[in-house]
């Protein structure tokens, strides 16, 4: 039965199979199958109180606290007033819990609409269509799964028996295009979609400082534990030699060690205020709004877009301030994910840019031609134009292999619907040649070549996927030839070329070898003419295959190994996918900054070459690592050598890889090298990298939306990272670092009082300060200064701080908080608080007031205490701060007007006849002196005898400015990367007929002048080519980072 939510009924069985009949509630509803409810909040207004106080007394310091609470109950130990420990816990308690309903409502809101959509796309998400829905109708097929790549099931039509495959599912977010109506079965629903079955829960990611507090917190307890011993051992040696004189006015236990236990848990009482409840709650508040710097950061806003920044996680803003390794993917993530078709080699002719001061094609003697598409080489339009075989057998198989769907709305007004930008690219560059891809039936693919519609029949395509890395189609022409046209990486077609294409194959080895040092992305390009009754057999054999329950796919691919072979090489293609603006200067300040970036693609070893349009001081050393080698190397344990080879260079890039291989890197590092990763990337194949690292970004690019949803900072452009991690990054996790050290040394002052007290009190636990004023401590007088400095201070501005990327590396080595950090901030306590006790305990042992009464009460000295701790800690915090503002001094001045109120209030006669003495106030002056002293002193002379980039920073008055940088390029013998994504093809949908219409627009033939453009608009899973109206590379404005931008820093102390 459930119980706050959780389901303790016995689980179902697992189910084997998945039987379901068409239009048969009855039948269907035996088996219980899932309905359409989701659940994703984890609380009900019954089961909210519960649940949320057992999560929140889960942590340490919770738990520590209650524990506390019952101990002040107790009247033989406490000797404070239950309120001290209920009033900071129950604010704590309330405030995580209004976090929490918060967040849950967000959620549960989300969860509703999702809800919403997914019934309504039920009659899309995971069904089989079918034309018919009469007579026995069952469906037989798999159990719920996550398998994205993969359905298996049958489905019983008329005692006919029919293969049901991944090809004739729908999920959630398909869109069907170009038709008007179809049948449908739901097959899984609610919690049982892939949707869902595909969202596991997130690790949760926790911080550097995080794991170090947990470290440092046991720690804490330790020196409690020893402190409270001491003391209590303490008691008992006073009871036995001094305890007996005051047995006629204060009665004692007779047994020493009895007396001794009661003190240790006395002043574990008192003392807890070395473990701060308020720490917790404050470090969330500094998170939360570091985040909202993050979320309103103008210069991170996308306007092209329309994208801003989002802290999409307000946990781990610090962590942004101590990155070491940054994974990054290529496409679409440093390059901008626009194809464009630059260079080709026909039969072992190069037609490239021989001079950049060349004037473009002139195209107009086609009027579908794309006037945003640019060519440069005049003889290939000269070779079209010529009816060269070779040229024409070229472009004829760029206009015929390929998923493109083709619209046309007005005569002449195409627009191409794309798989990938690679295919939009190639059937676009065709187009402007001659041959125009015009429509496409289930049967048929029409083009225009040079002029002269031709309808080829469609009569099989043999899809790419991740293993195969080719796609090839089988047509025949309108004079009834049957020919193979194939095209995919050059190690996969060479192997599968005729042996007379050696000599061709050569001279265009040459080429792919010259448009890789260019960064360019290539396809080889193949034919074979096919002999019709070879045809007719392998046709039948590839229907049997196609329709057989067991082995599906293995028999299928031994079929298009048989047919792909001795093919003909035709040329190669060569795309451009330009880096994205600001990338370049990115990554040189990044390396600057000692941030070491791994590049991890899908595309072939040439895609490394796009590294050097980088400054060469960024790239000293570049290893290249194929995805073989990455699975070689976990497989037989030898991680250790592939990480120190690696580490040795500069910038690694790991060629070939999965997304599994992704995530399998970043694991490598984060397991060994205990640095703070970051991973970067735009497209779904890039979340399980996201997922692994410390810090997981998304960008919002053209590869839809699956990276940023499983991000924890997101935004529109690769040249943005560099404003996250040096600026906000940098200021996050320097704040955080000074909050703790003010936090640890602050509390622990106030605590160490307590202990030097005990000796003058006979350790009788009692309190050297007002109970309102240990209540208020944390929570009224200090909270204020210290958010404030955490939230707004600076010690250099965002301009310097992107001009000196060396001010990061402080971050990525701990030095801002660390063991030894702390450490010396409690031996600083250690010392402020033999101060904060001895000086006032001097000052008025044996004094008198000015109307000659006695001023060394017990009162008096409380409030003396309490108000030169109160100014010390104020002071330490201006000395802290690097840079002050409106916000700071009304925190810093406001919480010492406040505590001066209330003890004027509280204490009305001791405030009054104490704080009128000058004496007093001399005190006061002293002891705020004598602690900050030896910080001053330090800070002083380690500036001048080693100063650090921040003091050299501080110093500065103007940064130099940069050098303009110049763009390199070079030649290289490593190949290009593979034009084609990690997702299967929609070969299978283009022949099945159902996202298709029979009949498309009839074209007028014929190629005249002028005409409207026809544009590409891209869909499905990449949709990367430029859409309509939009230009393919435009100007983006890069972040000024110059000398106008930058602001003195006046005061820059640490």
């Amino acid at each position: 039965m459930p119980f706050f939510g959780l389901d303790c009924a016995r689980k179902k069985e697992r189910e084997v199979e998945r039987k379901i009949r068409a239009n048969d509630r009855e039948y269907n509803s035996s088996f219980k199958y899932a309905t359409n409810s989701i659940k994703t909040s984890k609380y009900n207004p019954f089961t909210f109180l519960p649940l949320n106080l057992f999560e929140q007394f889960q942590r340490i310091a919770n738990a520590y606290f209650l524990f506390l609470l019952i101990l002040q109950v107790i009247p033989a130990i406490s000797s404070l007033s239950w309120f001290t420990t209920v009033v900071p816990l129950v604010l704590v308690l309330s405030v995580t819990a209004a976090k929490d309903a918060i967040d849950d409502i967000v959620s549960t809101h989300v969860t509703v609409y999702n809800k919403l959509k997914i019934y309504l796309f039920f009659v899309h998400i995971s069904f089989f269509l079918f034309s018919l829905l009469r007579g026995n109708r069952e469906v037989c097929c798999e159990p719920p799964n996550n398998r994205l790549d993969r359905f298996t099931g049958t489905l019983t039509f008329d005692s006919q028996k029919y293969s049901l495959d991944n090809e004739r599912v729908l999920l959630r977010g398909c869109t069907l295009r170009n038709t008007d109506w179809c049948f449908g079965l739901v097959l899984f629903a609610g919690p049982e979609t892939k949707l869902m079955q595909n969202c596991g829960k997130s690790t949760f990611k926790r911080t550097s400082i995080d794991r170090l507090m947990n470290v440092l917190v046991l720690f804490i307890f330790g020196l409690l534990a020893l402190m409270c011993i001491i003391l209590a051992v303490g008691n008992g040696i006073w009871e036995n030699h001094a305890g007996s004189k005051f047995n006629a006015f204060l009665p004692r236990e007779e047994n020493t060690v009895f007396s001794a236990f009661l003190t240790f848990w006395s002043y574990i009482i008192i003392l807890n205020t070395v473990v701060p409840i308020s720490l917790y709650v404050s470090m969330e508040v500094i998170r939360l709004g570091n985040s909202y710097y993050i979320n309103w950061d103008r210069t991170m806003y996308h306007a092209r877009t329309d994208t801003p920044a989002e802290a999409r996680t307000t946990t781990l803003n610090e962590e942004l301030g101590q990155i070491k390794y940054i994974f990054s993917d290529k496409t679409g993530t440093l390059t901008q994910n626009i194809m464009t078709f630059n260079k080709c080699s026909i039969n072992g002719k190069s037609y490239e840019v021989r001079n950049k001061e060349m004037t473009p094609v002139d195209f107009s003697f086609n009027r579908l031609a794309d006037p945003k598409f640019l060519f440069y080489d005049h003889s290939l339009v000269q070779g079209v134009k010529l009816e060269l075989p070779d040229v024409h057998a070229f472009f004829r198989l760029l206009a015929l292999c390929h998923t493109v769907m083709a619209e046309e709305k007005r005569e002449g007004d195409l627009v191409y619907q794309a798989q990938s930008p690679d295919e939009g690219a190639l059937v676009t560059a065709a187009r402007n040649f001659g041959f125009v891809f015009r429509s496409r039936s289930p049967e048929t693919v029409t083009i225009e070549e040079m002029g002269i519609q031709r309808s080829y029949e469609m009569l099989a395509i043999l899809d790419f996927n991740n293993v195969r890395k080719r796609m090839s189609v089988i047509v025949r022409n309108p004079e009834g030839k049957l020919s193979l046209y194939c095209k995919g990486a050059d190690t996969i077609i060479y192997e599968r070329l005729h042996p007379s294409c050696s000599e061709v194959m050569k001279v265009t080895t040459e080429h792919l070898n010259e448009f890789a040092g260019e960064g360019l992305r290539t396809l080889v390009l193949a034919y074979k003419d096919l002999d019709e009754e070879y045809f007719s057999e392998w046709k039948q054999r590839h229907h049997e295959s196609s329709v057989a329950l067991e082995d599906r796919e293995e028999k299928l691919e031994k079929l298009y190994e048989e047919i792909e072979k001795d093919m003909m090489l035709i040329g190669a293609t060569a795309i451009e996918d330009k880096l994205q603006d600001g990338v370049a200067q990115t990554i040189e300040q990044l390396a600057k900054a000692e941030i070491k970036i791994w590049v991890l693609t899908g595309d072939k070893q040439g895609a490394s070459s796009f590294n050097y349009e980088i400054q060469p001081a960024t790239i000293q050393l570049c290893n290249i690592i194929r995805s073989v080698f990455v699975s070689f190397i976990i497989i037989i344990n030898m991680e250790l050598e592939f990480l120190r080879t690696a580490c040795m260079c500069k910038t690694v890039i790991c060629c070939r890889v999965t997304p599994l291989q992704k995530a399998q890197v970043v694991e490598l590092v984060k397991k060994y090298k205990k640095a703070v990763t970051l991973a970067i990337g735009d497209g779904a194949n890039d979340v399980s990298m996201i997922k692994a690292a410390h810090i997981g970004v998304g960008i919002s690019g053209q590869e839809g939306m699956q990276a940023v949803l499983s991000s924890d900072f997101s935004f529109a452009q690769f040249r943005f990272l560099q404003r996250l991690l040096l600026v906000h990054g940098r200021w996050s996790y320097l704040r955080m670092c000074k909050f703790l050290r003010y936090f640890f040394y602050k509390n622990f002052t106030f605590t160490f009082v307590h202990f030097w007290y005990a000796f003058f009190c006979g350790f009788s636990a009692q309190t050297v300060y007002d109970e309102g004023f240990i209540t208020l401590y944390n929570l009224v007088y200090t909270a204020l200064p210290v958010l404030g400095m955490s939230l707004f201070d600076q010690d250099v501005n965002a301009g310097w701080s992107l001009e000196y990327p060396q001010l990061y590396v402080p971050g990525q080595l701990s030095q801002y908080f660390s063991k030894r950090a702390f450490m010396m901030c409690a031996l600083h306590s250690w010392y402020s608080s033999l101060v904060l006790f001895f000086v006032p305990y001097a000052a008025i042992y044996d004094t008198a007031r000015d109307d000659g009464k006695d001023g060394a009460d017990y009162q008096s000295f409380a409030l003396i205490t309490q108000t030169c701790l109160t100014v010390t800690v104020c002071v330490q915090l201006g000395l802290d701060l690097s840079s002050w503002t409106v916000v700071n001094h009304l925190f810093v001045w406001g919480s010492l007007g406040i505590i001066y109120s209330v003890c004027m209030w509280c204490f009305t006669g001791t405030a009054r006849n104490c704080l009128n003495q000058p004496n007093v106030w001399l005190t006061v002056a002293l002891t705020a002196i004598l602690c900050v002293l030896p910080v001053v002193a330090y800070r002083f002379f380690y500036s001048q005898i080693s100063p650090t980039i921040n003091d050299k920073v501080c110093q500065t008055k103007e940064p130099a400015p940069r050098p303009r940088r110049t763009r390199l390029t070079r030649r290289s013998t490593r190949r290009s990367g593979y034009a084609f994504s990690h997702a299967h093809g929609y070969g299978d949908l283009v022949t099945s007929g159902r996202f298709l219409r029979r009949h498309a627009l009839t074209p007028s033939t014929g190629l005249i002048p002028t005409g409207r453009s026809p544009g590409f608009k891209p869909t499905g899973r990449s949709a990367g080519y430029s859409p309509v109206g939009r230009e393919q590379n435009p100007k983006q404005k890069v972040e000024p980072t110059s000398l106008q931008m930058f602001r003195a820093v006046k005061d820059c102390s640490f």
